[in-house]
Parts: structure tokens; sequence; C-alpha cells
């Protein structure tokens, strides 16, 4: 079987090249037409010799993600399941905004974390994903849109850690945001979420400008351990610890993400105590009301309660903003995905 193209880095590539007799320049050409023109087939890469052509397609082929089913939500929202090559499947959701479209990328099919709320985690891991397998998902939601340039947003929201899967998470992010040869999404529009990978946290803050969002979920180490059990290796006060040193890029803040569960974390006093951890910090906090599914233990607060908490945070000059997930009859709101065509 031959090599997917897109597996290639960018100096893999270059290194190819120039063991066949071609030059450098090359390189970003086809990766052009990759990434920027999203094509299929070498013969479609017009500006490049028919030789070089007809090499590439010797040696190489360009995959895509297989679409095994769209499930459109009342919306608008669209959650794709892709079919992987090993006949493993992930899936990524492609949610309508005001005025362009975010992309909720998936980074490891299943997951390892354990976190109590969440479906995805329920299944465990089974493998991380590739680079070119994570850069497909943003290449196959252009190639299914009207207007692909309406998709300029990134969340790494989906299925998996991003951070536990973190070569080709960056190897990703540097084809993705690439203002040449790469996809072109603009760093301050890409966010990847983690629940607290403290070591590379920091990494993250030293390799990529792209905006980190914290999975906080609770005030105190006891809180936090019985819904995240991550919080037994990287406790609070080291999770907060690196939030202190991450290199933020100027005019930014961090994200904190605080998933309110009915008479878990949604009280006043949960409000307060959240609000001194973070006082220190640039922080931006965004409220998201649990998402149901079938068997969850956990329930949603009444409206009242949100908007109490909410109006807590912002007296104490917090940005806070409440994410209402969208969605939801089609089980593609936040913590909910987790693939319903398995491997046979």
């Amino acid at each position: 079987m031959l090599q997917d193209i897109k597996a290639l880095t960018r100096s893999e590539l270059l290194n190819w090249l120039e063991a066949h007799g071609e030059k450098p320049y090359r390189a970003d050409q086809i990766l052009k037409w990759l990434y920027v023109r999203l094509v299929d087939q070498f013969e479609q890469m017009s500006d490049l010799n028919k030789p070089l052509r007809a090499l590439l397609a010797e040696h190489f082929t360009i995959q895509r993600l297989a679409v095994a089913d769209v499930r459109t939500a009342a919306d608008g929202t669209r959650k794709f399941l892709f079919r992987l090559v090993d006949d493993r499947t992930v899936e990524t959701v492609l949610i309508p905004e005001r005025d362009h479209f975010t992309l909720c990328v998936s980074s490891q099919v299943g997951c390892a974390q354990g976190c109590r709320f969440c479906l995805t985690g329920q299944s465990g891991l089974v493998r991380n994903l590739t680079h070119a397998e994570i850069v497909g998902q943003a290449w196959e939601a252009r190639k299914q849109m009207d207007d692909p340039g309406q998709l300029t947003n990134l969340v790494f929201m989906g299925m998996g850690e991003p951070l536990a899967n973190y070569e080709n998470l960056v190897a990703a992010i540097e084809i993705l945001t690439n203002s040449d040869w790469g996809m072109k999404f603009a760093t301050r529009h890409v966010t990847v979420s983690t629940a607290g990978l403290v070591p590379r946290l920091l990494d993250l803050g030293r390799d990529t400008r792209i905006n980190p969002a914290i999975s906080l979920n609770a005030v105190d180490d006891d809180g936090r351990t019985h819904l995240m059990p991550i919080n037994r290796k990287y406790p609070l006060a080291e999770l907060l610890a690196a939030c202190r040193q991450y290199n933020l890029p100027r005019g930014r803040k961090l994200t904190f993400e605080y998933i309110l569960f009915k008479d878990v974390n949604d009280g006043l006093e949960q409000a307060r105590k959240l609000a001194k951890l973070l006082a220190p910090l640039k922080a931006k906090i965004n409220l998201i009301p649990f998402n149901p599914y079938p068997g969850s233990a956990f329930e949603r607060p009444t409206e009242a309660r949100i908007e109490a908490f909410k109006a807590f945070l912002m007296a104490k000059h917090f940005t806070c903003v409440v994410r209402y997930s969208k969605g939801q009859d089609i089980m593609a709101a936040c913590g909910q995905l987790s693939t319903y065509l398995k491997k046979p």
C-alpha cells in the first residue's frame, strides 16, 4: 500500500524531493495543492511537470478520510463519522455560527482520561490519530462545504485528550495554521482543550501560539478528582502554577472551562471559590451547562442557577460566557461524542 503523502511533514517532503533530484521549491508547490486548493489527485497539480506528477503517483497516494455517516441537527450542526484506514471511526462536528463555522476536531479514537461526565471516555483509548488524520478532518469538512472559506475556527474539543497525542497535535497545528502553504487558520482562532496534562501544557505554550483551554470543573482537589481522575497526578495547585507560567500571546487570556452539574458544582459558594482560584490569572471563564446522555449520573442545572453563577463571576470582573452546546439532538454536544459505528 502506498504511503499517504499528507503523512509527510514539510521537512520530510523536502528530503524526499532532494533524494529524487527535485528542487526544494517543489515542496511548497505540492503542499499548496494539498492544503490550500484541497486536491486529491496528483494529475490536478498543474504547475508540476508531468514526470514529477508521475513520480509522486508512483510512490504516494492522497488518502481521504471516508465519510461513513453524516447527521444534521435541527440547529444546522453536522456530525461527521469518519472511517479510518484501519476501520476505526472518529467523530467531528461542524458548528454553524453567526458569520462563520467552527469545527470541533478529534485527536484520538476514544480517550484514556476517564472523566466521569464524558461519554467519550467510557470507551477507553483505542489509539492516537496521526497528524494526517487530524488535519484530514478539517480538510474533509471544507470539501463538504459550499463555501470552504467560511470554516475559520478550530476547537480541539472532540474525542480524546489532545496533549496526550502531543507530537501529532503540534505537527497538525503547523499544517493547519501555516499562512503560506498550509490551511491558513489564524492561531487566534485555534483552541486546544486539555484536562490538564501539566508538562505538555507548558510545552504547548512554547511550541505554538494557539489558545489553550483548561477543563477545570471543580474548585478543590476532592471535587476535581471525583470528576476527573487526572487530578490525582496533576492536582489543582500544580495545574494553576503551570497556567501562571504559560507563555500566553500578548492581549490574550487563558480560557477555563467549567461544566456546571446540578447540585455538584453550581452553587454560589463554588462560584466564590472559583473566583478566588483564578484571580491571579488573566482568565476567561466558559460556563458549559452539562449536556446529558442516556445513563449519565449527572444532571443539568436550572437556568436560574446557571445565570446566578455567571452573574457572580461577572461581578468579580471576570470575562464569563455561558456556552450552550449545539447539536444536542444528534449527540454532537460537548461530552456526548462516542463513535456509533464500531470496528467490525
